[in-house]
C-alpha cells in the first residue's frame, strides 16, 4: 500500500521561497519543522487544509491549524513580527474554531509591517515532522486558495488507510524522440509547458544525465538529439499521469510535426547535428563571406557596436531586500517584453520575446539566482552570475539550434541586469545609411533598431537559425551571420555593399554600384516623404469613395502617434496591456483614466473602438485562475472569459463608458461565435449604461474571427452596429493551421481564397443591413491586399500606427469600381499562389 499522500494549498499568493533561504536560522535550519515560505502579494492569510485552530498567538501573528489527519501547520506571518505586539494584524478565527479549505484567518497590514523594518514572508512549517514521511514544497508563484504549497506524504497507520494515492516515484520506459532537430527551444518549452501543469517533481533523463522537465533552459542543457532515446522520471501524487502524458507529448514531436519520424513504427533515420558550417573565406581581399541571415541588398557605412560592460557589487544587503529587488526586476522585464511583443506585427515573430518571458520564469535560472541571493550576494551579482552560467552552458553545446539560444539568455539577462544596477540601455547614435557590424546583436536590439537609419547589419556570432535572423527577416532588414571576424576590423564609415541574399559584403565597392543602389533608395525615401505629407489628406480612391483608414493601438502613447501620422481614428484598441503582468485587476478608477486619456487625444471627430478584455487560456491571468486547457486556442478566451467571470466584464465597461464624451466610441467584442453570446453581453452593457446614467451614443459591436459569424454575418447585423473583422484568427480558424506553427505558418495566409471568400461574406450581410464593416487584422496593413479588400467592400481598414500614411496614400491611387472588378476575378480563384500571383502586379 502507498503512504497517505496530503496536499497543502497556498494559504496566500506570492512567491515561494525556499525554507533554508529564509533569513532567520529558527526557520532555515528547520528547528520548528520543515516545510516551505512565502513571500506576500495578498494580505489575507488562507486556511492550507480543513482543520482545528488548536493556538493562536497573542499578537496575531501565527496560529497553528491541525488537520483531521493530526498534521500540525505552523503559519507564521513575518520575522520578527512578534515585535509589533498585535499592530497590524487583525484575527478573522479563535482558538478552537473548525476552519475550511481557503478561509481566512488573518487579515495583516504590510505597510504597517514594513514601516517597522521587518519582513512580511510568511512561513508554513510541519510542526510534528515525525508523521512525515516525505515533503514536496512548491515553487514558481503562489495562487492564494488555489496553488499546492506543500506535498506531504504520512507515514505510519496512514500507510494502510490510503488505497488511491500515485505512486511516490515513477520512470518510464525509453522513449525516442521524433524531433529532426532534437528538442530545441520550442519543443523544449512544449514540454516544460506541460510538466509544469502537473505538481510532482519530474526529470528527463537521458544516459545518466537529468534534467528538471520543467525548465526551458535545463531540457535544452540535456541536448537531447533527433533519435535519442530518453526517460521521464517523476516522483509525487500525479506521477503516473505525469509520464503518460509527457511520454505522448514527446512521442507525438512535442508540438512539432516531425512526419513519419513520430510514429512508433518507422525506423529510425540517422540526422545529422546541425553545426555551425566553417566559416567561408573569399579570395577577393574586398569581400568578407558569412551566412544568409535575412536577404536584400543595402549599400551604407560601416558603424561598429560595442556591447557596453555592467558593472555589478558582489556583496549583498539584506537578503529579504535583495530577493525583492530582482522580484521587482524581473516584473519589469517581463512589461517590457510585452511591450516589444506588441510592436512586431507578424504574430510568429512577435512569440520570441513570449519565449523570453518563459526564460524569466524558468525555475533552474531562478534557483540559481536566489540561492546566491541567500548566501549574501547582490541581486545584480547573482542575477548575472545564473545568466551567464546557462548561457555559457548552451553556448558549448554541439547543436547550432540550441548553441544559438544562448543569445536569448543573454539578452533576457543583460534587460533584467540593466534593471537591477540603473544602467539605462545606451542609446546608440546610429548615422544615416548605417551597415551596423557587432559580434553579437540580441533578438531586443534587432526589434529595436531605427529603419530610417540602419540598412542591414552583419555578425560575427549567430546562424541562419537565431532568433536575430528571424526577426530581421520578418522586419526586412538584410542581415549576415556568421561572417568573418575581419569585419571587426572596418572603421567606422567605410563604404560597404551588404548582400543579405548571398552573405556577402563588399569592401570599396565602386562609384558606379553604390549610385545604382542609392538612385534606388532615394526613389523609395521620396515616395516615404510624400505618403507622410499627404498623411492628413482623406484616404479617398479616384471614383469619390472614402475609406477610413484608423489604427490599431495598445496604448495612450499609439493613439498620439496614430493622430500625428494621419489617423482618423483608432479600430482597434488592445486593451489587454492593462490587464497583464501583475497580481491584480485592474480597478475601474484605473481603466476609467487610460480610456478616458486616449479617446481626449482621439477628440470628439475620430472614432474610438475598444475591444473588451480578449485573454484565456493561451494568455492566463494570474488573478483569474484557470485549468490547463489541451487547446488554449479552442477554449476559454475573449468573451467566453469575461461572460464567465461577468465582474471583470462589467468594471471594463463601466471604465470604457465613462470615456463616451470625449470621443466617438465603439465597444467591441472578441471571438464570437454565438447569438447568445452577443445578447449577454449587450444586456450588460445596456445595466451598466442604465445604471451610469450614460446618454450618448455608444455603438456595440463584435469582431469576426470565427467562421461561423461570417457565415451568420445577416443574422448578427440585425443585433449589432458593426464589424471588425480580425483575419488574424479569422484565417487561423478558417484553415486549421496555428499561425504560430513552425511548419504551417506560412500557410497559414489571409489571402487565401477560403478566407477572402468569408470576408465577402461578412460584408454583404453586413451591408444588407446598413452595418458597416472593418479589417483590424494583418492584411489591412498588407499593400498587396487593400485593392482585393475595397473591391469585396470594406468600409474601414484599421492598420499599424506606422502604415497610416503608406496605406492611405495607396487608397487614394485606387478606383474603387475596377477594385470591385479584381475582387470578383480573385474571389474564383482556387490557391493563394494564384490570389498572390494576380495582385503582385498592382503594387509598385
Amino acid at each position: 500500500m502507498s503512504n497517505k499522500t496530503v496536499e497543502l494549498i497556498a494559504p496566500l499568493s506570492g512567491l515561494f521561497v525556499p525554507i533554508e533561504a529564509v533569513p532567520d536560522p529558527v526557520f532555515s535550519q528547520k528547528m520548528v519543522g520543515d516545510g516551505v515560505s512565502i513571500d506576500p502579494t495578498s494580505n489575507v492569510l488562507q486556511a492550507p487544509a480543513a482543520g482545528k485552530i488548536t493556538q493562536l498567538a497573542s499578537t496575531f501573528h501565527a496560529l497553528t491549524l491541525t488537520t483531521i489527519d493530526g498534521l500540525q501547520i505552523l503559519l507564521h506571518i513575518g520575522l520578527d513580527t512578534v515585535m509589533l505586539k498585535g499592530e497590524g494584524f487583525r484575527p478573522l478565527v479563535k482558538e478552537g474554531d473548525t476552519v475550511t479549505v481557503g478561509q481566512p484567518l488573518i487579515e495583516f497590514n504590510e505597510s504597517v509591517i514594513a514601516a517597522h523594518g521587518k519582513s512580511s514572508m510568511t512561513e508554513i512549517v510541519i510542526a510534528n515532522g515525525d508523521m512525515v514521511a516525505s515533503l514536496q514544497p512548491a515553487r514558481g508563484f503562489a495562487h492564494a486558495g488555489k496553488t499546492v504549497a506543500l506535498t506531504v506524504t504520512l507515514v505510519g497507520d496512514f500507510a494502510a488507510a490510503e488505497t488511491t494515492a500515485a505512486p511516490a516515484g515513477n520512470i518510464s520506459d525509453a522513449i525516442r524522440v521524433p524531433n529532426p532537430t532534437g528538442l530545441h527551444a520550442r519543443p523544449a518549452a512544449v514540454v516544460a509547458n506541460t510538466a509544469k501543469t502537473f505538481k510532482s517533481d519530474i526529470k528527463l533523463v537521458r544516459g545518466g544525465e537529468e534534467a528538471n522537465a520543467k525548465s526551458v533552459v535545463s531540457i535544452m542543457g540535456l541536448e537531447v538529439q533527433n533519435n535519442d532515446e530518453i526517460q521521464i522520471k517523476a516522483t509525487g501524487v500525479d506521477a503516473a499521469e505525469a509520464i503518460k502524458a509527457l511520454v505522448e507529448l514527446i512521442r507525438s514531436g512535442s508540438g512539432e510535426d516531425c512526419g513519419a519520424a513520430a510514429s512508433p513504427t518507422a525506423a529510425p533515420k540517422p540526422v545529422a547535428v546541425p553545426r555551425p558550417a566553417p566559416k567561408a573565406h573569399s579570395e577577393d581581399p574586398n569581400v568578407l563571406l558569412g551566412v544568409s541571415a535575412s536577404p536584400g541588398l543595402a549599400v551604407g557605412q560601416i558603424f561598429q557596436v560595442r556591447q557596453e560592460v555592467i558593472e555589478v557589487r558582489e556583496a549583498g544587503d539584506n537578503p529579504q531586500l535583495e530577493r525583492r529587488r530582482l522580484e521587482d526586476a524581473l516584473k519589469e522585464a517581463r512589461q517590457q517584453l510585452e511591450g516589444l511583443k506588441a510592436e512586431i506585427s507578424d504574430a510568429s515573430k512577435a512569440e520570441i520575446f513570449s519565449a523570453h518571458q518563459e526564460l524569466l520564469a524558468d525555475p533552474e535560472l531562478l534557483d540559481l539566482a536566489l540561492s546566491a541571493v541567500s548566501a549574501g550576494k547582490s541581486a545584480p551579482f547573482a542575477w548575472k552570475q545564473a545568466f551567464t552560467t546557462y548561457a555559457d552552458k548552451l553556448a558549448r553545446l554541439k547543436n547550432e539550434l540550441l548553441a544559438g539560444r544562448a543569445n536569448d539568455i543573454r539578452d533576457i539577462g543583460r534587460r533584467v541586469l540593466r534593471l537591477l544596477t540603473g544602467v539605462k540601455e545606451a542609446a546608440l547614435e546610429v548615422p544615416d545609411n548605417a551597415i551596423l557590424i557587432a559580434e553579437e546583436l540580441t533578438p531586443s536590439d534587432t526589434a529595436s533598431l531605427d529603419r530610417n537609419k540602419v540598412l542591414g547589419f552583419a555578425t560575427t556570432g549567430g546562424g541562419a537559425t537565431s532568433h536575430v535572423a528571424i526577426l530581421a527577416r520578418s522586419l526586412n532588414i538584410p542581415a549576415i551571420c556568421g561572417i568573418e571576424e575581419a569585419v571587426l576590423e572596418l572603421a567606422n564609415g567605410t563604404n560597404v555593399i551588404l548582400d543579405g541574399t548571398k552573405g556577402s559584403l563588399r569592401k570599396n565597392p565602386s562609384e558606379a554600384e553604390i549610385q545604382d543602389i542609392r538612385a534606388r533608395q532615394a526613389t523609395l525615401a521620396k515616395k516615404r516623404d510624400e505618403e507622410l505629407a499627404a498623411a492628413g489628406q482623406a484616404a479617398i480612391t479616384t471614383d469619390g469613395v472614402h475609406i477610413e483608414v484608423v489604427a490599431n493601438i495598445g496604448g495612450l502613447e499609439d493613439a498620439q502617434q496614430s493622430v500625428t501620422l494621419g489617423g482618423e481614428g483608432v479600430g482597434l484598441l488592445r486593451s489587454e496591456f492593462l490587464y497583464l503582468e501583475r497580481t491584480d485587476a485592474p480597478t475601474e478608477e484605473e481603466q476609467t483614466k487610460i480610456y478616458g486619456d486616449i479617446a481626449k487625444a482621439l477628440g470628439t471627430e475620430r472614432t474610438l473602438v475598444i475591444r473588451t478584455l480578449d485573454v484565456g487560456g493561451d494568455k492566463p491571468l494570474p488573478y483569474l485562475p484557470m485549468p490547463a486547457e489541451e487547446n488554449p486556442f479552442l477554449g476559454v478566451r475573449g468573451i467566453r472569459l469575461c461572460l464567465a467571470a461577468p465582474e471583470i466584464l462589467r468594471t471594463q465597461v463601466r471604465g470604457i463608458l465613462r470615456a463616451a464624451p470625449y470621443s466617438k466610441l465603439h465597444i467591441m467584442f472578441p471571438m464570437i461565435a454565438s447569438l447568445e453570446e452577443v445578447r449577454e453581453a449587450k444586456k450588460i452593457v445596456a445595466e451598466e449604461r442604465a445604471a451610469l446614467g450614460v446618454t450618448a451614443d455608444v455603438k456595440v459591436g463584435i469582431m469576426v474571427e470565427v467562421p461561423s459569424t461570417a457565415v451568420m454575418s445577416e443574422i448578427f447585423a440585425r443585433e449589432v452596429d458593426f464589424f471588425s473583422i480580425g483575419t488574424n484568427d479569422l484565417t487561423q480558424y478558417t484553415l486549421a493551421m496555428d499561425r504560430g506553427h513552425p511548419k504551417l505558418a506560412k500557410q497559414a495566409d489571409a489571402l487565401h481564397p477560403g478566407v477572402l471568400r468569408l470576408i465577402a461574406m461578412t460584408v454583404k450581410g453586413a451591408h444588407a443591413h446598413g452595418k458597416w464593416v472593418g479589417v483590424c487584422g494583418g492584411i489591412a496593413s498588407d499593400p498587396l491586399a487593400v485593392p482585393v479588400l475595397l473591391g469585396i467592400g470594406v468600409d474601414e481598414l484599421s492598420v499599424s500606427v506606422p502604415a497610416i500614411p503608406a496605406i492611405k496614400a495607396m487608397v487614394r491611387k485606387l478606383n474603387k469600381a475596377e477594385c470591385q472588378k479584381l475582387a470578383t476575378e480573385v474571389l474564383q480563384m482556387g490557391t493563394v499562389a494564384e490570389v498572390r500571383a494576380r495582385l503582385s502586379g498592382l503594387v509598385d
